[in-house]
């Protein structure tokens, strides 16, 4: 089955109810001809390796405390603070305490 993204105009809960726990993962939450964002929870010590995407890339922290590798150097990003990634600038992500990402980055769909 296909994931349901949002449609233009719906609000999207950034954060579960209180009831509800984030599991780690990922989830797309916008996909468009343009642009995607998705969520993704790290629990501590999971990581993903340096690599690099075509497209221009933001990383904002919501939840924990991420490094984001940069040119071969760590970077802290704690929650409330993104950065922005230029395309092709190779990064990696290491979750250092339980921590939940929104990533939004440029496509170009055909």
């Amino acid at each position: 089955m296909a994931t349901a993204h949002a449609k233009p105009g719906e609000i999207i809960a950034l954060f579960p109810a209180a009831q509800d726990t984030e599991r780690p993962g990922s989830v797309a939450l916008i996909r468009d001809e343009h642009f995607e964002v998705f969520r993704l929870v790290m629990e501590a010590g999971k990581e993903l390796p340096v690599h690099e995407v075509p497209s221009l890339v933001t990383i904002q922290c919501l939840r924990g405390r991420v490094q984001i590798t940069l040119d071969g150097r760590p970077v802290a990003l704690p929650a409330g603070h993104l950065v922005y990634l230029g395309g092709g600038e190779p990064h990696g992500v290491k979750a250092l305490e339980p921590s939940s990402i929104l990533v939004t980055m440029r496509v170009a769909r055909e």
